[in-house]
Order: structure tokens, then C-alpha cells, then sequence
């Protein structure tokens, strides 16, 4: 119940219409603020053209028509073609011109999205599920070019149309635009209606279709559980049952629409039905003409086109005013791990560093790490151990800067990080995990990363240095050869194979191991040593280990407990000491004995 909970409160839809989000909305506008000038005049001018139909239409009637100048109708018929054409041309310009404005605000919204999202913090994607993350950048942005392209322009057009329309309309005849107005307030009933109802059911279809979405999101994942368990049944009909609620949420929108646009219809009809009558009784006595009373019906049914559309526009702005929230709401949350003002880099890069009482909570005042000192002189290997939560990896995450610490100081050769950009930091350092991520593409893409300045020779050399080369040669493309989705065909230990060459092409000046040899087996344990060895080599190496036996010949382990550093030394050292480490190794060495004498068994 948990989740859809969740979906269902990011789904209520807020104000149909907001000017604070209104006025910031508007602001993507400025850089084409010249295009939309031009199309809201070009709107005018179809404005203007398209209410010339009926004023000549009466001219050709009055004058022409009925004293039979077939010539003269030849000429104001011409003319009204010239103004439908016109009329077309100016109106596809003005379509394309807010389209095309449309798509670029789109696209200059989604880059700000994915640029703020870059430069998030890693205890922002923690608390953000990915979905989420992905229908603001992708649903909600598509939201927004409705309202870009077809809405705030088409909105003033039909605002404007409707004033010409009702000043013409007086202009002709003040009794029969009364008689016309005398069924607005019924129109207004109908639409105020509609508008309540359908807001309803709007939301509805949105919340259902927010969760049919996380629904096929979680079991297309989770499908090996499914079939693993036998759920196929049971999760087929917790699918029916959300998608026959979508459908039902959406037979319902239908419903009002067949009853809304039908309604509108109506009271048109009603209001013709009265002009024709009244000004049929002008005519007889000679107050009115035929032509005008044409003409009227004409402005009348022009009256009505803009009044459906603006109902239309209504849940267009319903949905971007709650689409624009959630979009702002994720713009207006700060990035907390930032560059300086003035960024500084190091001079003589040497490889130090140094952990001085540095103290870090993920939430405050719930410390993890607590005055952590120590120093990495240039070139050393110092192994990182300690029971789960110990605080291992917080250490290389505040290394990397993926998150700030609040007490003490890190610093690289004497430079504080903070002093320094994340990217910058980044450059010269190469993390490898336990879980690896591969991404879409081919084994060289995977290695280099899209950077330029890796060469094919180099990305090869990265791979048979790590025993994955001979692998990827044997391949039908070799390093070409497309990598499923997330690494699927590949081994776990061919996933960290990559990793390793990955790390290696980078050719970082200080290298960070969490856990990375722990999801291998003994026999690529082994393969990858050597190459470790060889990565390690001349480089300032951090190693998170659990398995002590792949540590056992750093130049120095820290023992982390509880956040706290205990121990510190060499694999000998710390045996002597039969503190923590200890009891951590002779824990891990019974057990390993204990699983090959079961095996032998």
C-alpha cells in the first residue's frame, strides 16, 4: 500500500492555474520572445481575416446577390478566396512557428533537468526512485511543449477572437447579440461542470496510469522471482485489475466529453434557432437584411469554436500547472557537494593524502564517521577492513567528493577538496566497485567511456592486462561486439574484468578498490591479481576489502570499527596485536577451513 500511496500523492493535481509557475513558466520563452511576438500578430491577422468572412458574405448577398451583379459577386467571391488562402498560409506559419518554439523549449528544459540531476549528490538518487526521476525529465517535460506549442499563444488567440467576435456582433445588431448572450449563462453552467468533473477524472487516469507504470517497472524487473515462484497467474491478474481501473478512469473522460461537446452543441442550436426566428421577424418588416442576419449566424457559430476551445485548454493547463510544480520543485533543490567560487588544482601532483579528524553524517546528528585521522603517502597501498557499517566506504565516498563530511578536513598533497572542483577531483582518480555497471554499447565503449583521448591501442592493452582481452578477441566483433542490456551475457567476473580494464584505460594517479574482488571466484580472484599488482604499482592505492586474504601484502591495513579508527598497521602487526583485525581474520580463516571440510565431505 506503501508505494501507490506515494504515486497517487505525486499525482494530485494542484491549482488549474498558478501565476507564480505561470510567470516562471514564461521565462523559457524569453530566448524566442521575437518568434512569439511575430505569431501572436500572425494570430491577429488570422484573427482579423477569418472575421472578414462573414462581412463579406453579407456584402455579396446585399449587394450583389440579391440585385443580381453577377459580376461584382465574381469579384467579392475571388476576394473571399484570397482571404481563405491567405488565411491558411498565415495560420500554417503560425502553427509551425509555435510548434517548432514548442519543441526548443522542450528540449532547453530537459537539458536543465539533466544537468541538475547531474549535479546532484548521491543521497539525492537514494531518496529519489529512479522512475520518478525519469517521468520528470521525460511525461512531465512532454506535458509542458503542449502547453508551449498549442496553449498560451492559442489561449490569447481565442481570448482575442472572441472580443472581435463580440464587438462585430454589436456592431451589426445589439438585439440579436443579446439574444446571443442570453444562453451564455447556461454554456457557463455547463462548462463549470464539465471543468469539476473531468478534473476528477483526470486525475484518476493519471494516478492509475502512474501506477501501471510502476507496476510493469517492478515485475518486468523482478520477472526471474515470477517465474522462479510460479506468480505468473496471481501477477497477470493484479495487472488486470490496475489496468481495468485505467480503463474505466478513461471510459469515464470519454463519457463526459460525448456529454460536454453534445451540450455545447445544444445551446448553439438554441441560439440559432432564436436568431433565426427574431431576425426573421426583422426581415419581414424591413429592420434587418437578409445578408446581415447571415453574416450573425456566421459570427455566432465562430462564438461558440473558441468557447469549446478554451475548455479544451483547461486541462491543458491543469496538467502543466501540476507537471511544472513537480519540475520546479526538483530545480529548487540544491546540489550540496559543489565547486568553489575559485576552484584550485594541484600544482606537482605527488599522491598524498591525508584524513585529518574528519567526522561525516549522512543525516545529521547521526554521525558515521567520527575524527577519522590518517595519511597515504604518495605511492603507498593502505587496505581499508571492518565489520558491515564500519564506515569503509563512506571514506572513498568522501574521497571522490560524492558527498561533503561537516567536520575535520581531506586534503590531496596539502589542498583541501573542498578547495577543489568535483571534476577536477574526479579526473585523477579511479574508483572500482563491487557491483559494476555496464552500459549499453559495445566492450570499447564500456572500457573508454566516450573519452576522446583513449585510444583503440590503449583500450586493448586495458583489457589483456586484466586477462579480458583474450575473452573479447574471441568475440564475432571483438571490441565492437554489442554488450546486452546491463551486462546480461557476461559472468560476474567478467563484469569486474571490465571494471578493471575500465579503471586501467583511465590510468588514474590514485586508485580506490571497494570490495572489488568479492564477487569473484578463487580462480579470477587469482587472474586479476597480477594485474592489480600492476595497477597498483607507482600509484596511490585506497583497498576496501572484506576478504582479508587479498590485502594481506598492503603497506599498511586500518581497522574501522563503528565509524571510529582502531588499529592501524601492517598484516603482521596487527595479528600481534589480537585486537579487532584479529579477530576479523581468525573469524574468516575458521570459516573458510570450515566450508572445505564440509566440501570434503
Amino acid at each position: 500500500m506503501g508505494p501507490a500511496k506515494s504515486i497517487s500523492d505525486d499525482e494530485v493535481l494542484g491549482k488549474a492555474y498558478d501565476a507564480r509557475l505561470m510567470r516562471r513558466l514564461l521565462t523559457y520563452l524569453r530566448p524566442y520572445r521575437l518568434r512569439v511576438i511575430a505569431s501572436i500578430l500572425l494570430l491577429l491577422v488570422v484573427t482579423v481575416l477569418e472575421l472578414s468572412g462573414p462581412v463579406l458574405v453579407q456584402i455579396a448577398i446585399d449587394n450583389y446577390i440579391s440585385v443580381g451583379d453577377n459580376a461584382g459577386l465574381v469579384r467579392i467571391a475571388l476576394f473571399y478566396f484570397g482571404i481563405l488562402v491567405s488565411s491558411f498560409v498565415l495560420a500554417y506559419i503560425q502553427f509551425y512557428s509555435m510548434q517548432a518554439i514548442g519543441q526548443r523549449v522542450q528540449y532547453d528544459i530537459r537539458m536543465q533537468l539533466f544537468r541538475h540531476l547531474q549535479a546532484m549528490h548521491l543521497g539525492f538518487f537514494d531518496r529519489n526512485p529512479v522512475g520518478r526521476l525519469v517521468t520528470r525529465v521525460t511525461n512531465d517535460v512532454n506535458v509542458l511543449d503542449e502547453l508551449f506549442s498549442s496553449g498560451v499563444v492559442a489561449v490569447f488567440g481565442d481570448i482575442m477572437t472572441l472580443i472581435g467576435i463580440v464587438v462585430a456582433m454589436l456592431y451589426y445588431n445589439v438585439e440579436l447579440a443579446l439574444i446571443t448572450f442570453a444562453v451564455i449563462p447556461f454554456l457557463v453552467l455547463a462548462t463549470a461542470i464539465f471543468r469539476r468533473r473531468v478534473r476528477d477524472t483526470y486525475r484518476d487516469v493519471r494516478m492509475w496510469l502512474a501506477k501501471i507504470n510502476a507496476f510493469l517497472q517492478e515485475h518486468l524487473t523482478g520477472m526471474t522471482v515470477i517465474q522462479l515462484f510460479n506468480q505468473e497467474k496471481r501477477t497477470f491478474n493484479r495487472f488486470s485489475d490496475i489496468n481495468e481501473k485505467l480503463r474505466a478512469a478513461n471510459f469515464r473522460s470519454i463519457y463526459l466529453y460525448a456529454i460536454f461537446y453534445p451540450t455545447v452543441e445544444l445551446i448553439e442550436t438554441v441560439a440559432i434557432a432564436l436568431l433565426i426566428y427574431y431576425g426573421g421577424l426583422r426581415i419581414g418588416i424591413s429592420l434587418l437584411t437578409f445578408g446581415e442576419l447571415v453574416a450573425f449566424l456566421q459570427l455566432v457559430e465562430r462564438f461558440f469554436r473558441p468557447l469549446r476551445d478554451l475548455a479544451d485548454k483547461y486541462n491543458i493547463l491543469q496538467a502543466s500547472m501540476a507537471s511544472s510544480e513537480r519540475i520546479f520543485k526538483l530545480l529548487d533543490e540544491p546540489p550540496r557537494v559543489t565547486a568553489p567560487a575559485s576552484p584550485k588544482t594541484i600544482p606537482d601532483f605527488k599522491g598524498e593524502i591525508v584524513f585529518d579528524n574528519v567526522s561525516f553524517a549522512y543525516n545529521e546528528p547521526d554521525y558515521i564517521l567520527h575524527e577519522v585521522s590518517f595519511t597515504v603517502r604518495p605511492g603507498e597501498k593502505v587496505a581499508v577492513v571492518g565489520a558491515t557499517g564500519a564506515g569503509k566506504t563512506s571514506l572513498a565516498s568522501l574521497l571522490l567528493r560524492f558527498y561533503d563530511y561537516q567536520k575535520g578536513d581531506i586534503r590531496i598533497d596539502g589542498m583541501s577538496l573542498k578547495a577543489m572542483s568535483p571534476e577536477y577531483i574526479r579526473s585523477f582518480m579511479a574508483l572500482v566497485l563491487q557491483e559494476v555497471f555496464i552500459f549499453s554499447g559495445d566492450f570499447a565503449g564500456n572500457i573508454h567511456l566516450n573519452r576522446s583521448d583513449i585510444t583503440a591501442e590503449q583500450v586493448a592493452e586495458a583489457a589483456r592486462q586484466v586477462g579480458l582481452g583474450g575473452f573479447i578477441e574471441r568475440q564475432p566483433q571483438k571490441y565492437q561486439t554489442e554488450v546486452q542490456e546491463r551486462g546480461a551475457t557476461l559472468s560476474t567476473g567478467q563484469k569486474q574484468l571490465l571494471s578493471f580494464a575500465r579503471a586501467l584505460a583511465y590510468n588514474p594517479k590514485i586508485l580506490i578498490l571497494d570490495e572489488a574482488t568479492s564477487s569473484v571466484d578463487a580462480e579470477t580472484e587469482a587472474l586479476i591479481q597480477t594485474a592489480l599488482d600492476k595497477l597498483m604499482q607507482n600509484r596511490t592505492s585506497i583497498i576496501i576489502a572484506h576478504r582479508l586474504s587479498t590485502i594481506e601484502k598492503a603497506d599498511r591495513i586500518l581497522v574501522m570499527h563503528k565509524g571510529v579508527l582502531r588499529e592501524s598497521g601492517t598484516h603482521q602487526e596487527l595479528l600481534a596485536l589480537k585486537g579487532i583485525y584479529y579477530t576479523l581474520y581468525q573469524t574468516q580463516f575458521n570459516f573458510a577451513n570450515g566450508s572445505r571440510n564440509h566440501a570434503q565431505v
